[in-house]
């Protein structure tokens, strides 16, 4: 039986204050907990968008802000970042302030219900967040409606590897070394939550096809490192 619920307004509320409760040690636990690998893959991730001078890019989910950091570091673009969690945006424009950019901006916002206008962005990301909205539907719609024709979705996500050794090996960490390790510096459900939830996942072609379902004229997956993370692209049709 799982431990915590994994869709609807529950789920939503709980997710909420779980990342407010964790936004103090998040990037320092994210970067340890991974051993610096998520770094390597929100690389990989922002290159496979093929992002394109002065796009302007909405990330959903944004966290602390590290997506859109790493894309300005390579791009002249601009980027709103949205997340649920009022304290993960307050912890993004901080750091915005630090690095003294003005062309990105953090908002508090719910990926169901996105108050940006329709067929206005050029892409939109969406990385290691994607799990936790608690209806995928619902969030893929508001993604097509606010992307501009010929523009693009790219998630970032966990998923089952598809070597069983790596599968062993990734279980037994997911699931009993890293909540033990990150519960001496953070809540301790919320690392139960991220193996749990990582179960509880579609599979990579149930996530295609919501994509192609919600309006796509194509997806693409693409795995990373033995498929412990993977990439899927969303192209909407050009007019």
């Amino acid at each position: 039986m799982p431990e915590f619920t994994h869709q609807g307004q529950e789920k939503k509320e709980f997710v909420r204050k779980m990342f407010d409760d964790i936004s103090p040690s998040y990037d320092f636990l994210n970067h340890f907990l991974s051993l610096g690998i998520d770094i390597y893959w929100r690389k990989i991730f922002i290159k496979k968008i093929e992002i394109q001078e002065g796009n302007t890019i909405l990330d959903v989910a944004c966290g602390t802000g590290d997506v859109g950091f790493e894309i300005l570091r390579k791009h002249s673009v601009s980027i709103t970042g949205v997340d649920l969690s009022p304290k993960m945006v307050k912890l993004a424009q901080e750091k915005t302030k630090k690095r003294n950019l003005n062309n990105i901006t953090f908002i508090e916002g719910d990926a169901e219900n996105l108050s940006i206008e329709s067929n206005s962005i050029d892409c939109l990301t969406i990385s290691y967040g994607f799990r936790n909205i608690s209806n995928y539907e619902k969030a893929l719609e508001e993604f097509y409606r606010v992307l501009k024709p010929g523009g693009k979705l790219g998630i970032l996500e966990f998923s089952k590897p598809k070597s069983k050794v790596i599968g062993f090996i990734f279980k037994l960490y997911f699931h009993h070394i890293l909540p033990r390790i990150a519960s001496f510096f953070s809540r301790s459900d919320a690392y139960r939550y991220l193996p749990e939830s990582v179960d509880f996942f579609p599979s990579r072609h149930d996530i295609c096809r919501k994509i192609i379902y919600s309006g796509f004229k194509r997806a693409e997956i693409h795995d990373l490192t033995f498929g412990i993370s993977t990439i899927f692209l969303g192209f909407k049709v050009e007019k």
